[in-house]
């Protein structure tokens, strides 16, 4: 991570999960971070998503870090589990699904942006990245189904589009992207993986997810990118 400042703090929410524990592995080898802290359920502090106050405790610890923060790594997200999968049809849509759907892959994420944003460094290159998934772009959308899924994330999107365009009147410097880590063999997705879907493990796509946050640019803030680095439909 050549471009961030030599040292700071970098974060990794969802840290004990498939994605998240490679990012954690491939942060901590990168020797670019004073220090790489992971927070999960059951971190000391602990982050869940649906409960808005352990996201400002965990913030407020964060500040009294004695370090710049630099890079805030969401890898959080709901497909399937606690007795819901993807909708294939309208017919299979309930509001327990989709509510949950959204509170953990959008609401959760926009709490995060709400509290860990304004901790970012007012100069300097600093990032927020959070994982967002192709099918949450409705330009690209051509199969249908998986609605809760395919919704929560393309409100993803535009809640990083949108924090991104008031996170850069303060700090021009600073990067909010959203990015797609392709199928990737965790639990999250290995139900649902096709015969002759490329399938990724977890820290060849934590590598690749890396260099695409070491390649971008401010002039890149507010995008949604793959993990090659290629923007994405909305």
């Amino acid at each position: 991570m050549k471009q961030h400042p030599r040292g700071g703090t970098a974060i990794v929410i969802g840290g004990t999960g498939g994605i998240g524990a490679a990012m954690m592995e491939a942060l901590e080898q990168s020797g670019a971070f004073t220090e790489v802290i992971s927070f999960s359920r059951s971190s000391e502090p602990a982050i869940d998503l649906l409960d808005e106050q352990s996201i400002a405790r965990a913030a407020n610890w964060v500040k009294t870090r004695d370090s710049d923060l630099r890079l805030v790594f969401d890898a959080t997200g709901f497909l399937h589990g606690t007795g819901f999968g993807p909708e294939k049809s309208l017919a299979a849509i309930t509001p327990e699904h989709m509510l949950h759907g959204f509170a953990v892959n959008a609401v959760g994420p926009a709490l995060l942006m709400k509290h860990f944003l304004p901790l970012l460094p007012r100069h300097g290159r600093s990032v927020f990245a959070t994982l967002s998934a192709k099918v949450g772009s409705i330009g690209d959308n051509a199969l249908g189904g998986w609605y809760s899924y395919r919704a929560s994330k393309a409100a993803l999107n535009q809640l990083v589009h949108t924090a991104a365009i008031e996170l850069a009147r303060q700090k021009p410097d600073a990067i909010c992207v959203a990015l797609h880590p392709g199928t990737v063999d965790t639990g999250l997705s290995s139900d649902f993986a096709k015969a002759g879907l490329t399938v990724r493990q977890p820290g060849e796509a934590a590598a690749q997810l890396s260099d695409v946050l070491e390649r971008l640019t401010p002039a890149q803030t507010g995008g949604f990118y793959d993990y090659r680095g290629n923007s994405l439909p909305w």
